[in-house]
């Protein structure tokens, strides 16, 4: 019996996996940290050494106070700043003072300060240039973002953090980049603990306004749980006594159906979401919500991105496209061998129904 079992399942996996490919592009056309219509040429640009492109982009997220999209493109100006710094220098050198320079500047001295084992005493040094950023534009919540991650880097009391997340809302109350800097501060890992990292996060997603990525800050905090030693059944969040419903699983499990639902709110293959599809698929996984995470599989299309996947392995893309098969694989198992075009696990529409192809 146990034989028959084991030809059953390899027979159903042979015959359904190429059916479960239908919407999902081909491993060439995946994408690693692709950047958006908008970003994509200014590193072009930044890459033959014209910072001019950068600074009108960072100007106009500043003057329209676009500070999501600031706080995403700053990031990547940072990071691509790391790799070749010309472009930088000679911004730098023409506007020592331009808000958006400093910035960047800011970004790139606390990101270099993580890389170095001297990471305290570096970022310690990083301070003013986090304060001028601020001064230069007293009402960009993006500094605060940064002071945050600085502050989690310095061992910053309690009493420190509140004082920079008080600042950082009352810029910008729903900004999703400081939410996740407060959240990694308050997680168990750093200086705070898992019960304590799910409130925050779940106090946010309930604050939060429709359709904002905020919705999802409790997957982020499901991935903290199953990264930093929690599991998928632990009964309860510490000695006392709690509520069924607060048991470590349901929590997990809510966390990942709000993600879900935020993911619906956008559009399939929209690179804005794409981080919070990559993580909340690395959370299905470990859940075993196996038609789940193929269902998020396909509203990423091309745009894989290297969190949460590089926290698993030195090659992000490959393990994303490894546990793309592999997802496939777990359902192809679960469905009957002769599959009718009904019993595929087509994604839903927004009213609930099988999406149509048009809508992929």
């Amino acid at each position: 019996m146990a034989l028959l079992r084991a030809f059953l399942r390899t027979a159903r996996m042979a015959r359904n996996t190429s059916r479960l490919a239908a919407g999902l592009p081909a491993d060439d056309e995946v994408l690693l940290d692709a950047p958006d219509e908008r970003l994509g040429p200014v590193l072009v640009a930044a890459g033959r050494g014209d910072y001019g492109p950068a600074a009108k982009l960072l100007a106009t997220t500043r003057e329209a106070a676009e500070w999501e999209n600031r706080d995403r493109y700053t990031t990547r100006l940072a990071a691509f700043a790391r790799s070749r710094t010309e472009w930088f220098d000679d911004w730098r050198s023409a506007a020592p003072h331009d808000p958006d320079a400093l910035l960047v500047k800011a970004e790139l001295a606390v990101c270099r300060g993580w890389e170095s084992p001297a990471r305290a005493e570096l970022l310690r040094q990083v301070g003013p240039l986090i304060s001028a950023a601020a001064e230069a534009d007293p009402r960009d919540p993006v500094p605060w973002r940064i002071a945050l991650d600085h502050a989690r880097g310095t061992s910053a009391p309690h009493a420190e953090f509140e004082q920079l997340w008080a600042e950082a809302v009352r810029r910008s109350p729903h900004h999703y980049g400081c939410h996740a800097a407060a959240l990694k501060y308050l997680s168990a890992a750093w200086y705070g603990s898992h019960r304590e990292c799910f409130d925050f996060a779940e106090r946010a997603a309930r604050d939060a306004l429709p359709g904002s990525l905020v919705q999802a800050l409790p997957v982020r905090a499901a991935f903290a749980y199953l990264t930093e030693g929690g599991g998928t059944a632990v009964p309860h969040w510490e000695s006392r006594p709690a509520p069924a419903e607060s048991s470590a699983r349901g929590r997990l499990d809510a966390a990942a159906d709000l993600a879900i639902a935020v993911s619906e709110h956008y559009e399939p293959a929209d690179p804005w979401p794409a981080e919070v599809r990559n993580l909340l698929t690395y959370v299905l996984i470990r859940l075993e919500r196996w038609q789940d995470a193929l269902e998020q599989l396909r509203r990423i299309g091309p745009y894989a991105t290297s969190f949460p996947w590089d926290r698993v392995s030195d090659d992000p893309l490959g393990q994303f496209l490894e546990l793309r098969d592999g997802i496939r694989l777990e359902v192809a198992s679960h469905l009957p061998l002769k599959l009718r075009n009904e019993d595929l696990p087509y994604p839903r529409s927004e009213h609930g129904g099988r999406a149509s192809t048009g809508d992929h």
